[in-house]
Formats: C-alpha cells, structure tokens, sequence
C-alpha cells in the first residue's frame, strides 16, 4: 500500500504545482475520443511551461451496450501526473521525466522515472538510447508490488532511412527476463518496412514482418 500512498502524494503536489494562469487555452490538455460505435475516451488535464515541463490530468473511458448499458469492467478512471525536462544541444537532444498514475477504480499505481537521449555519433549514424524503471502497486496482484526496468539502442542511418534497434528488460514480479531486436526501412517518404524478433536464441521467440503507410489530411 506504501507505493500507492507514494503515488497520490506525488499527484497531489504536481496538480497544486499549477498555477491560476494554467486556465489559458494553451495550456488545456483536451483530448475526446470515439474509440467504437459505443466505446469512448476523453484525456483531460493542464500543462505548465517550464524548464521542468509539468503536467497533470486524468484518463475517462466508458464502454456501452446497444440498449446503453455501461459494460462491465469498461469503466477508467486513471489520475497521472508527469513532470519532463527536456536539454536540447546543436549535437543532440536528452530528456529526463517522472509520471505518476493512479487507477481510481482498481486501485492499482504505478511510479516510472525515464531517461532517453539521441545524438549525433558521426556524419551517417545517429544514436538514440533510453531507460527507465518502474515501480507498481496492484492490491489484486498476488504479488502487490513490482518493479519493471528496461533499456533500449537504436542506430540510425539518416541518409538511406534505416535503423536498427535492440532492447532489454527485467521484471521482478515475474522474474522473466525479455529481449528484442527491430530493424526498420524507409522505402518512401510514407512506406515503412518493419522487422521485429522477440526473445531471440530462447523457446519464446517471435517475430513479425509489417509494410506501414501514413497518410496526412
């Protein structure tokens, strides 16, 4: 319960961090969303410029029937807090951030400090890292609390649009330990090819072969 605790503590103070001027229009966080003919979603919060960006707000979803009736277990009802400082350099960008969530309905909360940072390592390759650990509560959990890390590396080839990524983490409520390496081609300014492999050299592993296309509007 202690993680819990922690987690609305830390909520509470970044939502009195925001001052009166945080009602301009500019600094409303306001995100409806229609997920399905009867499933919606709304984000909603503030956000305060600074050199340590903070924002708060919550998550609200809802799920109905055709006669109306909300679904079963389709509420949300999830407070988040995020506080983000981000160090930008003509050689590459670092950002360092804390985010609180808390599950209203179910109780559960979760503690994540990141850290990412890209640069530039010579004239053809550039370098993106990031980190971060994660400390949860769940009262429904056998094993309520648990703390989640993980790491990542990607390289990439600005000129001919190709990356390659590979990433690690660790679990202690699970114990299981997870991998994966990605690479990623552009073949058109909107076409993507993307190839993943999941938990290689171990009886897990999968992988899967995507063509994505963005279109803007």
């Amino acid at each position: 319960m202690t993680i819990f605790k922690i987690a609305c503590v830390l909520f509470t103070v970044l939502l009195l961090s925001l001052p009166a001027a945080a009602k301009a229009d500019d600094l409303l966080i306001w995100s409806p969303a229609k997920l399905s003919d009867r499933s919606y979603k709304a984000t909603m919060g503030f956000r305060l410029p600074a050199e340590w960006e903070t924002s708060a707000g919550a998550d609200i979803a809802l799920a109905a029937t055709k006669g109306g009736a909300p679904l079963p277990d389709s509420e949300q009802a999830m407070l988040w807090g995020r506080i983000v400082r981000t160090n930008v350099t003509p050689a590459g960008q670092s950002q360092r951030g804390v985010k609180v969530s808390v599950d209203t309905l179910r109780g559960s909360g979760a503690l994540t400090l990141s850290r990412s940072r890209s640069w530039i390592l010579s004239d053809s390759l550039d370098v993106q890292s990031s980190r971060s650990v994660s400390v949860g509560y769940d009262p429904v959990d056998a094993r309520q609390a648990s703390v989640t890390a993980s790491q990542a590396l990607k390289l990439i080839h600005p000129w001919t649009g190709t990356a390659l990524s590979a990433g690690a983490g660790l679990s202690n409520a699970s114990g299981d330990f997870s991998s994966s390496v990605a690479v990623s081609q552009t073949i058109l300014p909107n076409l993507n090819l993307d190839a993943s492999m999941n938990n290689p050299f171990s009886e897990d592993e999968a992988g899967s072969l995507n063509l994505r296309y963005r279109l803007n509007w």
